[in-house]
C-alpha cells in the first residue's frame, strides 16, 4: 500500500459506486479494465459513499464512477473527480423499446431535468413517452408514486428508480447499458491519467520553486498569490503554506506598495534588507495572466558582479599570440593560415594535427584572437601533463566535499572558466579513457557537472583540440573513442614538420633571435633588428638548414636561445657574426650525423613511404586541402591518407 510520502502507485485507483442493477454491471465489466487500473466496486451510495471515500486515507481513488443521483451528490461533496454515467441515445431508444412490451404507457425517468435531446429524439421516432424527474431519493419515491397513479404500466430509469417501479407493480427497464458504462470508464482513466500527470507537474515546479536561491512569488492578475517558497515566505516572516489565494496587499502590505507598475528591475527594501526584484509576466501570457516575482540581496548581486569581473579577463586565460606570429612562406604554411582565417568564422569543434614543436598551440591562440570570441577567456590546459583524478579536478570543477581536500565552497573547472571562449585542448591523444567519456558529453551537450554534483552547468564554449598521434590508430587499438575523435575532428589543420619547410628554417631563426634579443639588454645594440639578426646568423645558415629538427620549431628556439646567449657574452666588434666553430660548441648535435645518415641511403622502405607520402601532399595541394577530394583520387580511406602521412615523421 501507498503512503502520502511514498511514490505514486504505479495503475490509477478507480472505484465504481452503484447499488442495485448498477453494481451488477460494474461486475461484469470491471475484469475487462483489470490490467489498465485498480477497480474497486463500492455497494454504497450517498453519505455511505462519502464516508468509504473519507476512510480510505492515502488510498483514497483517482476517480470515481457512478450513476444518476449517486454521482450527482458525490460530485458536488468530494474532492475526487466524478464521472457520471451518461446513457446514449441507442440506451435510451432500446430500453424504450422494451418497456413497450409490458404496456402502453411508458415514463421515462431521469435525474435532474430531462435532456432536450432525449426529448428531441423521441419525438422524431413518434414515440409516446412520458418524462419525469427527481433529484434526491424521496424526490425518486415520489415520483415513481405519482407515475402509477397516472396508470404508467413500465418505468425507464437508473438502478433505483427501476428498483422502486417494480416494487410499486410497474415494468422496469434499466437505462444504463455495457457500452455506457465502458463509456464511463473510459473517461476515468482519462481523467486519472490527466490528474497524475497535472499532480507530478505541479510537485515538480514546487520542488523546483523550493530550491530556488532567490525568493519567488506568483501573482494572479487581482495579485492574490497562486505560488510561494520558502525562502521568500522566510524573509517576509509568513507561512507559505497558508498564503495561497491571500492579497499580497495583506501579506506584506509595505513591499507591495514598493513594487513598480511596470516589468523590469527595481530595489526594494523587506524588513531592513535591500533586494532587486524583478517583475515579469506569469507565464508569459500578458499581465492578464498575473506576475512573477523575483527577490535577490543585493549584496549577493555585487558579490556575483566582482566575481565576474575578476575572472573575465584573467592574465592566465589570455592568448599571447597572433596569426602574424606564424612565421614562413612555403605553400603548407601559407595552407596554414587560410585554414585558420576560414575557421576562425565557425564555433566548429577543431583538431589541429601535427608533431611537437609544431606551433598548435600559437595555431589555436591566432584562431581564438579573429573569432567572435577574442573578447573572452583562452583556456589551455595539457591532458597529458596531469594524473587522471587531478586533470578530471582541474577540467570540470568540484563541489564543496567532493573529496579530501577539496577547498570549500567548491571550484569552477577550466571549461567553466572557459565560458563565452575557447578551449584548448593540447595532447588530447594522451587523456585518459573514463576522462573521454565525459568530455564527449560536453561536447554534445554544452553542460558540465562538476564532481560531487549533480546539476549541470551550461558552457558556451568553442573547443579546440590538438595531437601528434594519430588518434585513428588510437581507435584501432581502443585507448582513444572512435565518438570522441569524430566529434574533434569536425574541422582540422595539419602543421607540418621543420624538415619539410627548409626555406622558411632561416627566417624563423632570425625572429627567434630578435625576440630573444628583445629580452636580453646586452644583445639590443648588436641585434636591432630583423636585418641584423638575418646577418648575424647568415654564417651559420648551411648547417642549420641541413639538420632535421625532430624537435621542430621548440628545437630551434632552444638552439637560437644558446646562440643568444653566445652572443651576449661575446667580446669585441658588435658588427661581427656569429660562426659555425661557435655554433659547433652551443650545438653539436647539428654537426653529428644520425644513424640513418652513418648508413647512407634509406632503406627500401623508407624510402617506398617516402614516395607515398610526397604522392599524397602533392595531391593534397592540388586538391586545396581537400581531404575526401585527395582520398577519392588516390582511391584510399582517410584513415590510410593519414597512417601514411605519419609513417615516415
Amino acid at each position: 500500500m501507498s503512503t502520502p510520502s511514498a511514490a505514486p502507485h504505479s495503475r490509477p485507483r478507480i472505484w465504481a459506486m452503484g447499488i442495485s442493477r448498477l453494481r451488477d454491471l460494474f461486475v461484469d465489466i470491471a475484469s475487462e479494465y483489470a490490467g489498465r487500473a485498480d477497480v474497486r466496486i463500492v455497494a454504497r451510495g450517498f453519505d455511505d459513499a462519502m464516508q468509504e471515500i473519507e476512510a480510505a486515507g492515502a488510498e483514497r481513488p483517482d476517480v470515481i464512477v457512478a450513476g444518476g443521483s449517486n454521482g450527482a451528490y458525490l460530485k458536488a461533496r468530494v474532492n475526487v473527480p466524478v464521472v457520471v454515467i451518461t446513457p446514449t441515445g441507442f440506451d435510451v431508444m432500446q430500453a424504450l423499446a422494451r418497456a413497450r412490451r409490458d404496456g402502453d404507457s411508458v415514463a421515462l425517468v431521469t435525474h435532474g431535468e430531462t435532456p432536450d435531446e432525449v426529448k428531441r429524439f423521441t419525438a422524431a421516432y413518434g414515440v409516446d413517452v412520458i418524462f419525469a424527474s427527481y433529484r434526491s431519493t424521496e424526490d425518486a419515491e415520489q415520483c415513481v408514486r405519482e407515475l402509477r397513479e397516472r396508470g404508467v404500466d413500465a418505468v425507464v430509469g437508473p438502478g433505483h428508480v427501476t428498483d422502486l417501479a417494480e416494487r410499486a407493480g410497474m415494468g422496469a427497464v434499466f437505462v444504463y447499458s455495457r457500452t455506457s458504462v465502458r463509456a464511463a470508464f473510459d473517461t476515468a482513466l482519462e481523467v486519472a491519467q490527466a490528474t497524475r500527470a497535472e499532480g507530478v507537474r505541479r510537485q515538480r515546479l514546487d520542488n523546483l520553486l523550493q530550491h530556488l536561491r532567490d525568493g519567488v512569488v506568483a501573482l494572479d492578475a487581482q495579485g492574490r498569490v497562486e505560488a510561494i517558497n520558502q525562502r521568500l515566505a522566510g524573509v517576509l516572516g509568513i507561512d507559505a503554506a497558508s498564503a495561497a489565494g491571500v492579497p499580497l496587499q495583506q501579506l506584506a502590505p509595505d513591499l507591495a506598495s514598493a513594487l513598480p507598475d511596470t516589468d523590469g528591475d527595481t530595489l526594494v527594501s523587506v524588513r531592513g534588507a535591500s533586494y532587486v526584484v524583478h517583475r515579469g509576466p506569469l507565464a508569459g501570457a500578458g499581465p492578464a495572466a498575473g506576475t512573477v516575482l523575483t527577490f535577490q540581496e543585493s549584496r549577493a548581486v555585487e558579490r556575483l558582479d566582482r566575481t565576474l569581473r575578476s575572472r573575465q579577463r584573467a592574465q592566465q586565460f589570455t592568448a599571447r599570440y597572433r596569426l602574424d606570429d606564424l612565421v614562413g612562406e612555403c605553400a603548407s604554411i601559407e595552407r596554414v593560415r587560410t585554414l585558420v582565417q576560414r575557421y576562425a568564422k565557425s564555433d566548429a569543434t577543431v583538431l589541429i594535427l601535427g608533431e611537437s614543436g609544431t606551433g598548435k598551440e600559437m595555431v589555436a591562440q591566432s584562431m581564438h584572437h579573429l573569432s567572435a570570441r577574442r573578447d573572452f577567456a583562452f583556456v589551455a590546459i595539457n591532458c597529458g601533463a596531469f594524473p587522471e583524478a587531478l586533470l578530471e579536478s582541474e577540467l570540470f570543477g568540484y563541489d564543496e566535499g567532493a573529496f579530501t581536500g577539496a577547498r570549500k565552497g567548491g571550484k569552477a573547472g577550466l571549461i567553466e572558466a572557459a565560458h563565452r571562449g575557447t578551449l584548448f585542448l593540447d595532447e588530447i591523444g594522451e587523456m585518459p579513457l573514463p576522462l573521454q567519456s565525459r568530455l564527449l558529453r560536453v561536447l554534445q551537450e554544452r553542460e558540465v557537472v562538476r564532481l560531487g554534483s549533480t546539476e549541470p552547468t551550461r558552457v558556451d564554449i568553442r573547443v579546440v583540440a590538438a595531437t601528434h598521434r594519430a588518434l585513428t590508430e588510437g581507435v584501432e587499438a581502443g585507448t582513444f573513442r572512435a565518438d570522441l575523435y569524430y566529434r574533434l575532428n569536425i574541422l582540422s589543420i595539419a602543421l607540418p614538420p621543420l624538415r619539410e619547410r627548409a626555406a622558411d628554417v632561416m627566417p624563423l631563426a632570425a625572429e627567434l633571435l630578435l625576440q630573444a634579443a628583445a629580452r636580453e639588454p646586452r644583445l639590443v645594440a648588436r641585434v636591432p633588428g630583423l636585418q641584423a639578426a638575418t646577418h648575424v646568423l647568415a654564417p651559420v645558415s648551411e648547417p642549420l638548414c641541413r639538420y632535421a629538427w625532430p624537435g621542430n620549431v621548440r628545437e630551434l628556439q632552444n638552439v637560437i636561445e644558446r646562440i643568444a646567449v653566445e652572443l651576449a657574452d661575446a667580446d669585441g666588434d658588435a658588427s661581427v657574426a656569429f660562426t659555425r666553430e661557435m655554433l659547433e660548441v652551443v650545438a653539436p648535435e647539428l654537426f653529428v650525423q644520425s644513424g640513418r645518415q652513418k648508413k647512407g641511403a634509406l632503406t627500401l622502405r623508407e624510402r617506398s613511404r617516402h614516395v607515398e607520402a610526397d604522392e599524397i601532399r602533392a595531391m593534397l595541394a592540388a586538391c586545396g586541402g581537400d581531404r575526401d577530394a585527395a582520398c577519392e583520387a588516390l582511391g584510399i580511406s582517410k584513415t590510410t591518407l593519414w597512417r601514411k602521412l605519419n609513417t615516415t615523421q
